[in-house]
């Protein structure tokens, strides 16, 4: 009998909610009369309707994110239209603040505000014994985390096999970033360390390999990030992935020969710069030292086998082009991994709102609520930041053009990356859906007319990554190229491998 379905539509398959796993887990005496269902936000709503009605649940419950809230709000219109009489309740931190203004208002019974871990629960046993609750708006009061049941127990045999396994040390973030939700957090509280890392052990033991720590800041408190760098490094195996969110500058010694321990593959750092212009920086009540962070960064590229990915985020209130460029040149020549460039994004709640004034902030009314246009930056400007932003992460961030890329950054890689980014939609028309042998073909024609090229050097690197990428065949990027030139090319490459 299931009376309560525990619903969300994750990203990807291979993504799982912890979120629902906490409030299943702590659902107490109710937790044999409920059941998980998870989604991917490409299904039909109709098709994920059907299947949370198939179960005939009282209740369902709703976990509500920035990617998910369109495909959340048709979903709850065709529950609400067949089964007037569910209960309906939404919680996560898309539904925490401004409630009022959430399409789906009235159209849900509650709305759980923060933290539901417990009030979840509770409303559910008020709700199904037949009590009244009158606030459509339920604010969780405090608790201690050593209150609350931990859900690693509740991720499945598929789960495991499967999906990312997420799981937090601690919760919460000491740190103000006006443009994050964790602002409004008062610090970062650590869970019981023994008793985590005893539920860490059950779930390798299981058969867990991929572990990705949702921590804000998992290098806070150094004794707790070694101590839980030991276990895993005491059980690396074939298989085993770590992911991490790391303050950039806070790395001491420590911890610096304790990464150094990792073997490649099983270390994923992920580092927040956002801004290195200083001004920005305090504008939004973000601490950090610039020269720290790129000393931190410096080593663990050079000096250790983690994969880095970093953040830098356009649009923040004050900062023009210009020194976006500078950002982005300053962390390319770090050589990070990955640059993940994010376009700035109002969250419900998140304080970046009191600079809208002042800053001319314009936001899509619409999810993700990405920024438009701002003082110091143009709407058209906005819009070719935002096409930078995807064309980087089909070439810079995939690892396909690992050799081909310092010949388009050259000396200057903002600059350079932006006239190919303007040429690429110029010339089709699109930032998404560009099949990967068209891409090549695209890459190289850009180059040559761009930018003062070798064009055997050119052909040289884009073929070599044409082929490590698995890419079959001679590759069609080259049809300037006569037979002579590509003997000559393909001589040379051999050569260098011999």
């Amino acid at each position: 009998m299931v009376d309560i379905t525990l619903c969300t539509l994750n990203a990807r398959y291979f993504h799982s909610s912890l979120g629902l796993r906490y409030l299943y887990a702590n659902l107490g005496d109710l937790q044999s009369r409920a059941r998980i269902r998870e989604f991917i936000i490409n299904q039909r709503p109709i098709e994920i309707a059907e299947k949370l009605l198939a179960d005939n649940p009282k209740i369902i419950g709703l976990g509500v994110y920035i990617w998910n809230i369109e495909q959340t709000r048709e979903v709850i219109a065709i529950l609400r239209r067949v089964r007037p009489d569910l209960i309906i309740i939404v919680g996560g931190p898309e539904v925490s603040y401004e409630q009022s203004t959430l399409p789906f208002y009235d159209e849900v019974d509650h709305i759980v505000s923060g933290q539901g871990d417990l009030a979840f629960a509770r409303l559910c046993t008020q709700r199904l014994a037949g009590e009244s609750v009158e606030e459509k708006v339920v604010k969780p009061e405090p608790f201690k985390l050593a209150d609350l049941a931990f859900p690693y127990p509740c991720y499945t045999e598929e789960d495991i096999r499967n999906r990312f396994i997420y799981v937090e040390a601690s919760r919460g973030c000491p740190f103000k970033c006006e443009f994050c939700l964790s602002a409004l957090d008062k610090t970062a509280w650590p869970f019981d360390l023994d008793r985590f890392l005893e539920h860490m052990e059950t779930l390798y033991q299981r058969g867990a390999r991929h572990f990705k720590f949702i921590d804000r800041t998992f290098n806070l408190k150094i004794a707790s990030s070694l101590k839980i760098m030991e276990f895993f490094l005491a059980r690396i195996n074939d298989g085993l992935f770590l992911h991490f969110e790391l303050i950039p500058d806070h790395l001491p010694d420590q911890l610096k020969t304790m990464i150094q321990q990792f073997p490649p593959g099983t270390l994923q750092f992920e580092i927040g710069i956002q801004s290195f212009n200083p001004e920005v920086q305090e504008r939004i009540s973000r601490r950090q030292d610039d020269d720290k962070a790129e000393t931190n960064i410096r080593f663990l590229r050079e000096q250790t086998h983690a994969h880095l990915h970093t953040d830098l985020i356009m649009g923040l209130p004050g900062e023009d082009v210009a020194s976006i460029a500078r950002g982005f040149d300053r962390l390319v020549e770090l050589n990070p991994h990955e640059i993940q460039v994010g376009i700035l994004k109002r969250l419900r709640g998140a304080p970046i709102i009191r600079h809208i004034d002042e800053y001319q902030l314009c936001f899509n009314p619409a999810p993700p609520y990405n920024i438009l246009c701002t003082r110091d930056i143009d709407f058209a400007t906005m819009q070719r930041l935002s096409r930078f932003a995807r064309y980087w992460d089909m070439i810079g961030n995939s690892g396909r053009f690992s050799r081909t890329r310092p010949l388009l950054l050259g000396n200057s890689p903002f600059e350079r990356f932006l006239q190919l980014s303007d040429w690429l939609y110029a010339t089709t028309g699109q930032t998404h859906k560009i099949a990967l042998p068209r891409l090549f073909r695209l890459i190289y024609q850009g180059a040559k007319e761009l930018f003062d090229l070798d064009e055997q050097q050119l052909y040289d690197a884009m073929h070599e990554d044409y082929t490590t990428c698995g890419m079959k065949g001679e590759p069609e990027f080259d049809t300037n190229l006569n037979s002579t030139s590509r003997k000559t090319g393909l001589s040379s490459r051999q050569a260098r491998h011999n």
